[in-house]
């Protein structure tokens, strides 16, 4: 859907005519000149048209990099390692926490280990944690 609101969106947007001629010679680019101009921008200019895949990609090494890397990462992976013995328990934290129904999250839990949440704040991703531990889980932040 991304794709269908970036071309919507490319539609409405009215270029003049020096634009329009950049959009042309662009254009006719081959794929390894292209990817020279844009490494260009991005170092003359300090821009990126990939900056999230960028900061995804480095995010995912920080995760089983040092512990200095790790502290500096704002949004963290929640991921149940292992359910424990009080599997009941954990369920209904999970539920609590995914708003998943009583059956996904029982699969959740026993299918571990499996990722709770993606994408969370710090401070919510140590209280989630806490919250499973202390209903028997063992929690990985990634």
């Amino acid at each position: 859907m991304s794709d269908d609101t970036a071309t919507a969106e490319a539609k409405t947007v009215k270029l003049s005519k020096e634009e329009k001629a950049v959009i042309d010679a662009l254009e006719k680019l081959n794929v390894v000149q292209l990817n020279n101009v844009v490494k260009f921008m991005e170092s003359e200019y300090g821009i990126s048209a990939a900056a999230p895949v960028a900061v995804a990609a480095a995010g995912a090494p920080a995760a089983g990099g040092a512990g200095g890397e790790a502290e500096e990462k704002s949004m963290y992976n929640v991921e149940l390692s292992d359910s424990g013995a009080q599997k009941i328990a954990v369920i209904k934290v999970v539920r609590e926490i995914t708003g998943l129904a009583l059956g996904e999250a029982k699969a959740t839990v026993d299918g571990a280990p499996k990722m709770i949440k993606e994408g969370v704040p710090k401070a919510e991703a140590e209280e989630m944690k806490k919250k499973l531990e202390a209903a028997g889980a063992k929690v990985t932040l990634k």
